[in-house]
């Protein structure tokens, strides 16, 4: 799988430009400020019909113009096609020209997985993000999670607005955490299944960049569904009060531990770039034996923080897929083709 040809108009700082990528090492150099990362985004954007930067799609449309056009043409090994997304007072997504009606539609047609800057996050923030991470990853490949996940949160949001109208309906209450508790053994199954094929990936990954003992573990309440719905009926007291639920798998999460330790808490700043690395170089392994294509690999600004060492070890481990990087200089890689960013222009 790899994208051979990206247009974007009206994006960013990007008045027009058509980028011609390789199916390679596709590498995006220049100083910052200059629209290396919006690339990266165009292409996230196209893969899953929303920004990884921002919420609000009006900052993605260069100032003084109304509209930005997105155009994504890809290679998999069964077919060929094209992704295009305009925004302007509303967005449209099309595919093959078919205007899609559901966002969803357009997950799993460009695979990819990415690592930005902001990633050291993952372990070091809160459970929200490593939940993002998975919901990413298996919303790519398994549509039904994302109804089952759609469906949940959703019921989630029934049963909060009725807490905090604080009306005792324990009737009510049974019905909503019967659905709740059925949806969420359904998204369990589908997480500690990923973080099952995860586990047993990142362990060789890891010793091949470091030396470090790696370990991943899933963590919920949501295992069986007789103790979910035991919990959450003896938590609606404290539920009422808050106004919230507060149990279920929206509070799910998983840690990992090198040499038996957080990373989050214990390890460094390198050994957290280096695991998450690591996490990431997992998810693409983990999307290739599902649909035996390798996704495409976005580095952003991928070497601040790591050695000379983790950054050789790393990088041979990203051979034969298409791989586009960002960094402020240019870097010589085997494999690889360079392009010089310059306010919004490709040299």
């Amino acid at each position: 799988m790899y994208i051979d040809k990206l247009k974007i108009q009206n994006f960013r700082n990007y008045e027009y430009q058509e980028i011609n990528l390789e199916n390679k090492i596709n590498i995006f150099f220049g100083d910052n400020a200059q629209g290396k990362t919006n690339i990266l985004e165009s292409i996230f954007i196209s893969s899953f019909g929303k920004s990884f930067r921002t919420n609000k799609e009006k900052e993605l449309i260069k100032k003084g113009q109304n509209f930005l056009r997105i155009q994504t043409h890809f290679q998999k090994s069964d077919r060929q096609g094209n992704i295009k997304i305009e925004i302007a007072d509303k967005k449209n997504v099309f595919l093959n020209d078919i205007k899609l009606k559901k966002l969803s539609e357009l997950l799993g047609n460009i695979n990819i997985v990415i690592f930005t800057p902001d990633d050291i996050n993952l372990l070091k923030g809160g459970p929200n993000l490593r939940r993002k991470f998975l919901d990413m990853m298996i919303g790519q490949l398994r549509p039904a999670y994302v109804l089952n996940l759609n469906l949940y949160l959703k019921t989630l949001e029934q049963r909060n607005n009725f807490l905090k109208q604080n009306i005792k309906n324990e009737q009510m209450l049974d019905i909503w955490d019967e659905k709740l508790a059925d949806f969420a053994i359904k998204i369990f199954n589908y997480r500690k299944e990923f973080i099952d094929k995860i586990k047993d990936k990142i362990k060789v990954i890891h010793s091949e960049i470091t030396k470090e003992k790696i370990d991943i573990k899933y963590i919920s309440d949501c295992e069986n569904k007789e103790k979910l719905l035991e919990n959450l009926k003896k938590n609606r007291k404290i539920d009422y009060i808050r106004g919230y639920t507060s149990c279920g798998i929206h509070r799910d999460d998983f840690n990992i531990s090198i040499n038996d330790e957080p990373v989050n808490i214990y390890g460094s700043q390198g050994q957290n770039r280096t695991a998450i690395l690591s996490l990431k170089l997992s998810e693409l392994n983990v999307i290739y034996d599902e649909i035996q294509e390798y996704p495409i690999l976005l580095l952003d600004d991928f070497m601040s923080e790591l050695d000379e060492k983790r950054i050789s070890n790393f990088l041979n481990n990203i051979e034969n897929i298409q791989v586009i990087i960002t960094c402020t200089k240019n870097i010589e890689i085997k494999n690889s083709i360079s392009h010089n960013v310059v306010n919004g222009k490709i040299i």
